[in-house]
């Protein structure tokens, strides 16, 4: 295990469609922000009108909090992720599954470049996966990720496939 591995945490998760994915995520963020974590999002979609919509019908107790993290679609650029590592404990990253390796890269370049900048710094990086794009990959995705997020919460990926082989 490299010095990286220790800093980085990955957790993958597989959604059908927008909708279904911002109502994971919610229960999630909502439990972490009242740990005092602090999360971001990049994601090549707007996801901004769909959480605002699902707010408006939950009675969450962090809806301000949730509401302030950034659901915008954005270009990234090297200075962008940095800022977003030095202000955040966990960010979570969809797209295309091109669109993620790229960004977890980046994370990852940035973490060994500076390293004595960020010698303390732990992240968990939550990676948002289409199922019905990828649903021939969900075994080499998980493969890559420690941890699987689903509405059940985060799971250590090994039980995670132990459930999948039981339900086959």
């Amino acid at each position: 295990m490299t010095q990286l591995d220790k800093k980085i945490k990955k957790v993958c998760s597989f959604y059908i469609s927008d909708w279904h994915l911002v109502t994971m995520l919610l229960p999630n963020i909502d439990k972490k922000i009242n740990k005092g974590i602090t999360i971001t999002t990049i994601t090549e979609t707007n996801l901004e009108e769909k959480i605002q919509t699902l707010l408006d019908k939950l009675r969450i107790k962090n809806k301000e909090r949730i509401l302030k993290i950034d659901w915008k679609a954005k270009e990234i650029n090297e200075e962008i992720i940095k800022n977003i590592i030095k202000n955040n404990d966990e960010i979570i990253v969809n797209g295309n599954i091109e669109y993620i390796e790229q960004i977890n890269q980046q994370i990852e370049k940035i973490l060994e470049n500076n390293s004595e900048e960020f010698k303390n710094k732990e992240l968990s990086i939550i990676n948002c996966y289409d199922i019905t794009k990828y649903e021939s990959k969900v075994k080499e995705i998980i493969e890559k990720h420690d941890k699987i997020l689903n509405t059940a919460g985060e799971k250590d990926k090994q039980e995670y496939i132990n459930s999948m082989v039981i339900a086959n």
